[in-house]
């Protein structure tokens, strides 16, 4: 209990309205994370109104995500230092002044900045949302609130393009950014009445190479994990900017190690725990986009559903994680069965959910639904055992750092799950797709097609790689539970006798 004395022995039992804090704080997450996947519904509206180019609809897209990812870790870094509330005010700020940019926009540029700029926004309140969590939250209560967090985030994904669609439905493009503002100032509000300012006392020195750094280093790893799937993993552009980011990032280590005060302390990676969650953070995010990913292509191409009914269909994997979250059931099993087993049992969940949709999805909705019930149950277990896993091993001073490498985990693993499984699906694709048709896409090979049997034959190709690439998930997002599991029991085991890592053990 010592370790996170300093902070909050004004309230032993936790800020005392912290349920209303965590509301506004998830409200916030929210808006944050519709941001990421809502402007797909958009993009014929933005190509028709703006003119936007395929390279425009791109950027429009990957800027926000590529600026977010990138800061994290200095976003972090910044709100332990100069206060956690002033950070969430700031980025709560920005976002909103984006987002009306955004809205306002009259040109592909301007919307492209005015999405750089909400990434930055969004960089701040992802970070200080979850290391604000932690401050007002005492350790018996901090696992059901960051189940209620990751619930968030998990709905959050599942429903922007829903939201989008119904927003385009009547109004135009712009309304999906401007509905953002009165949500940013209603929550900035409730920030400087509600919230209590925490920062590291230690923090007051900057690190402002190590920020560069690792900004420079995140943002060019993130572009090649982007732009890869485009532009080809051997081209000297995907090539060339993941060179610069390894290259970068390894520089900011070597500094970050010889410095006083680092914004990223490296001896954290001495930690089984830590490294054990982070293991699985990177492997439920790669197992939970990837096979999303490959879901709406199933769907619509394989099954026949429009955008919007593919949507409506993957809901059942985050109404699965917001029912078990919002009723405890992930929180009350944590304490009951311990971090290890919890993570590895969500895991195998999310890991038998991939297996299901593979074999039993393949001619129909009903075996996919199944697929989707038991992978939601799994990430509900998961997430936020591998979220609390991950703050409780680094000190409560420095959990906007904390928050910073669970977001950037959570990107990577993101983009790893796109890159590798859709790898997987274009390679067993091409191997079974006869040459003359061509098998740079499915629809490319369609419209190639010379008649029904030809094209009933390409759907079938599609379909086997949909089924490889997802039981290739399967088997790594199993693997990476269980060595995530056996790192975090080692962990307990080696630091049962003392009291330093007690409380997650418990949690």
């Amino acid at each position: 209990m010592t370790a996170t004395t300093a902070e909050t022995e004004k309230a032993p039992s936790g800020h005392p309205q912290r349920w209303l804090i965590l509301g506004v704080i998830c409200l916030a997450q929210l808006t944050v994370l519709l941001d990421n996947t809502v402007l797909s519904v958009a993009i014929p509206s933005l190509t028709r109104e703006l003119d936007a180019s395929t390279a425009d609809i791109q950027w429009m897209i990957n800027a926000y995500s590529l600026v977010q990812s990138g800061l994290l870790l200095t976003a972090g870094n910044a709100a332990d230092r100069y206060g956690r509330k002033k950070m969430l005010a700031a980025g709560l700020t920005l976002f909103g002044i984006g987002s009306l940019a955004a809205g306002l926009a009259q040109s592909s540029g301007q919307l492209i900045a005015a999405r750089a700029g909400m990434g930055v926004g969004g960089a701040l309140l992802m970070t200080t949302t979850l290391a604000v969590i932690v401050q007002v939250f005492d350790e018996t209560e901090r696992v059901k609130a960051i189940g209620l967090w990751s619930t968030v985030s998990s709905l959050g994904f599942a429903a922007g393009p829903l939201i989008g669609g119904v927003m385009l439905d009547h109004f135009w493009w712009g309304a999906i950014f401007l509905i953002n503002i009165p949500v940013a100032v209603i929550g900035l509000v409730a920030v400087v009445v509600l919230v209590p300012e925490s920062k590291n006392p230690q923090g007051e020195r900057p690190d402002l190479l190590g920020a560069v750094l690792s900004t420079i280093g995140m943002t060019a790893v993130v572009y090649a994990i982007i732009s890869g799937p485009d532009h080809g993993w051997t081209s000297t552009q995907v090539l060339g900017s993941a060179a610069v980011g390894v290259l970068v990032l390894g520089v900011f280590v070597f500094w970050e190690l010889r410095i006083p005060y680092p914004m990223l302390d490296m001896h954290f990676f001495r930690n089984k725990r830590f490294i054990g969650a982070v293991a699985g953070a990177i492997l439920v995010a790669f197992g939970m986009t990837g096979s999303l990913f490959l879901l709406t292509q199933h769907l619509q191409f394989v099954l026949g559903y429009g955008a919007l009914d593919a949507g409506l269909r993957t809901a059942p994997l985050a109404l699965t994680v917001v029912a078990l979250n919002m009723t405890g059931i992930g929180a009350r099993l944590l304490t009951k069965l311990g971090t290890p087993v919890t993570i590895a049992l969500g895991m195998a969940l999310v890991s038998g959910g991939l297996a299901a949709i593979a074999v039993l999805g393949a001619n129909g909705y009903g075996g996919m639904l199944l697929g989707l019930v038991v992978m939601g149950a799994g990430v509900a277990l998961s997430m936020p055992a591998m979220a609390n896993a991950i703050m409780s091993a680094i000190p409560p001073e420095k959990a906007g750092v904390g928050a910073g490498i669970n977001g950037t985990l959570a990107e990577f693993g993101n983009g790893l799950g796109v890159a590798v499984l859709g790898a997987v699906l274009n390679s067993r694709f091409a191997a079974l797709v006869p040459a003359a048709v061509g098998a740079a896409s499915l629809p490319a090979a369609l419209a190639a097609a010379d008649d029904a049997g030809e094209r009933a034959r390409i759907s079938e190709a599609f379909a086997s790689g949909l089924e490889t690439s997802q039981l290739v998930g399967a088997v790594a997002v199993l693997a990476g539970g269980l060595l995530a599991a056996l790192l975090l029991r080692r962990a307990e085991r080696s630091n049962a006798p003392g009291a330093g890592d007690a409380p997650e053990a418990t949690a």
